[in-house]
């Protein structure tokens, strides 16, 4: 434990950034953005060190990564085994996790020099962004699920402030609410999740919970309810939790919305951090979830390949550059539950546990490239519309360069790094769901074919009328983009299988041909199509989407779920539930209480002579007291 005492300055640097540059950053000026990123680099640098420490030098023990807890005290006692701690809990996909979120936050807080240099809220933004990053860190190294509750409601805060820091634009204010709304309603079965797994357990720890010879994973075997046991219930509720905070179905609709945000802001809630919450929740119970309640994690697996299709389907039909990252990310986390939902517990049965950590990991590098591509492309032509862009490539060539290996990092070209993650997560479906493999092997060719319409719309095409002649970014800007794409490159060539498993074990994993090869063929043709497609100006688009204009007409829409959110809350439990339970309220309870008060109000004035403060009036009525006290006491003794 003392190797790793230093590893609390992790979590607790981004706190003091947040409470100096919110408390005291109108001073600082510009000075703001230095601060917080030479505070999130000195975390990024703490982080490394961290993970070499644990993965070359501590934490493998007998073959095995063994748990560690950095810090522990506990915070409150409930009773004997049941308390709630504050600590740090470093293990694989922990120690993982606080690499993956400190180098996209860094990277972040670089390029936001120079992004937002112009705004005037500067200090503001980046106080939230050392305030969202301490949210992330103390999230994914609880080391219980209580804790994790505690800083995974700090998440949503912290997103409610970056999405909304445009408060003078009601959308931006509208997307904020709608995300915080959203995600409250799914955290409210992540709470009841909590509830039923402590009481079915009688722990929060994190680690007495995953072990598989402990008695909490034998409590699966306990009551049932509809046929599923409690555990598995308790599950599911905590899932419910993950998919609004990854967006999964049918609580993704705050995602798109939350492109109202400043493009880093984008750029760091949905490409490592925010979104993939879900996900490393799912990974931190995994143990639970195969051994005790693998139903639960059928629901997780049917949920992410849904998830996936839908959203990739939107993504083709989107104008909105962000907007297409969105649905992108929400597709890709698609990619991840899948991965958790068709593995097992221990070994090569793992497989899928350990790709879809190894998708999380490449993922961010290339996502979080994307959207900073992205605005950089915003940067200089001031427009999200993909309609009014074309032919940068001429203008930006770093931005070109780099958002290309991006678009074939995600399209999962061969020696590229998604294309080692991504192949895992078909192999272990493969393996183990036939259905779903084949339907992430055709959202494989339709991320290919949403990219590259975005990337030939964007830097090729016909090129409009600019206002201006469009000029590629600063170094504070392109730098981050430069060193995202070489993490694009060659995170993939990690062997991951022999630091992160499901059961911290090392295994060789190997690239299965069969299932690589149709897979490279897919994103090829899914190109192919695009470059048909959008390369040029042409009317086959158009065509196209005139010959499916029904379907087309649905997913440009995102097949309605805003308007049915809409309708369900204004028509329905506002109409029906909210203005009843208002009317009881107002007219039941206030009138109730309103009768009391005026009761009250008209007896004390009636009685308010008994306080007159006169003499004569108090000796008056002493006196006749005593007199009538006498004549009863009088009149019962004669009698």
């Amino acid at each position: 434990m003392s190797n790793f005492n230093y590893t609390l300055f992790i979590v607790l640097i981004p706190l003091a950034m947040f409470l100096l540059l919110g408390l005291q950053g109108h001073k600082f000026k510009k000075l703001s953005g230095i601060l917080g990123t030479t505070g999130l680099g000195i975390a990024w640098i703490l982080s490394l060190i961290t993970a070499y420490q644990y993965f070359f030098v501590y934490g493998n023990v007998g073959g095995v990564f063994k748990p560690m807890l950095a810090y522990n005290s506990v915070w409150l006692q409930m009773t004997e085994t049941l308390h709630i701690d504050m600590g740090i809990l470093l293990d694989p996909i922990s120690v993982m996790m606080l690499v993956v979120i400190t180098t996209v936050s860094f990277m972040v807080h670089i390029y936001s020099n120079g992004y937002m240099k112009d705004e005037q809220g500067f200090a503001r933004f980046f106080a939230f962004l050392s305030l969202f990053t301490f949210s992330m860190l103390g999230l994914v190294i609880a080391t219980n699920i209580f804790q994790m509750y505690i800083f995974w409601e700090l998440v949503g805060v912290s997103s409610y402030l970056l999405i909304g820091y445009y408060y003078q634009k009601p959308s931006a204010v509208s997307a904020s609410k709608k995300a915080f709304i959203v995600t409250r309603f799914a955290d409210l079965g992540f709470l009841i999740g909590i509830l039923l797994l402590s009481f079915n357990t009688k722990t929060f720890d994190f680690i007495s919970l995953t072990d598989i010879h402990g008695p909490a994973i034998a409590c699966g075997a306990g009551a049932s309810f509809l046929g599923l046991s409690v555990m598995t219930w308790s599950l599911i509720f905590v899932f419910m939790g993950g998919a609004g905070k990854s967006a999964m179905f049918p609580l993704h609709i705050w995602l798109p919305d939350a492109m109202e945000g400043p493009t880093p802001v984008s750029a760091l809630i949905h490409a490592a951090t925010m979104v993939v919450a879900g996900v490393y929740l799912v990974a931190r119970l995994f143990p639970v979830y195969a051994i005790s309640a693998p139903q639960g994690l059928e629901v997780v697996g049917y949920v992410g390949c849904f998830s996936s299709l839908f959203a990739a389907v939107i993504a083709c039909t989107q104008y909105d550059i962000k907007r297409v990252l969105a649905y992108s990310t929400m597709s890709q986390i698609g990619y991840m539950m899948v991965g958790l939902g068709v593995s097992h517990y221990g070994g090569e049965e793992g497989l899928g546990f350990m790709a879809s950590m190894f998708h999380l990991f490449t993922h961010a590098m290339f996502k979080a490239l994307l959207f900073l591509g992205a605005g950089a492309i915003i940067h200089a032509v001031h427009t999200n519309e993909m309609t009014e862009m074309g032919g940068l490539r001429k203008y930006l060539p770093i931005t070109h360069i780099t958002f290309l290996i991006a678009c074939l990092t995600i399209a999962g070209i061969p020696l590229l790094s998604a294309f080692f993650s991504k192949d895992e997560i078909l192999t272990a479906a493969f393996h183990n769901n036939k259905l779903i493999f084949f339907v992430q092997l055709f959202v494989a060719g339709l991320t290919a074919f949403y990219m590259f319409r975005l990337y030939f719309r964007v830097f090729w095409n016909k090129e409009p009328h600019y206002h201006h002649t469009p000029h590629e970014s600063p170094l504070t800007m392109t730098i981050p983009l430069m060193f995202l794409a070489v993490c694009s490159i060659f995170a993939g060539y990690i062997p991951f299988s022999q630091f992160v498993t499901s059961d911290s074990k090392p295994f060789e994993s190997v690239m299965e041909m069969g299932i690589a090869i149709p897979s490279v063929v897919v994103g090829l043709f899914g190109i192919l199509i695009a470059f048909v497609m959008y390369k040029k100006e042409t009317t086959l688009p158009d065509r196209i989407s005139t010959g499916f204009s029904f379907f087309y007409k649905w997913a440009f829409h995102k097949f309605y779920f805003d308007e049915l959110y809409l309708f369900v809350t204004k028509k329905i439990i506002f109409r029906f539930i909210s203005r009843p339970v208002a009317w009881f309220d107002r007219h039941i309870v206030d009138g109730t209480m309103n009768g009391i008060s005026a009761v009250t109000n008209y007896v004390s004035f009636q009685i308010r002579g008994f306080q007159s403060g006169q003499l004569q009036q108090y000796a008056y009525v002493f006196v006749s007291g005593l007199v009538g006290l006498a004549l009863v006491i009088l009149y019962a003794f004669v009698k």
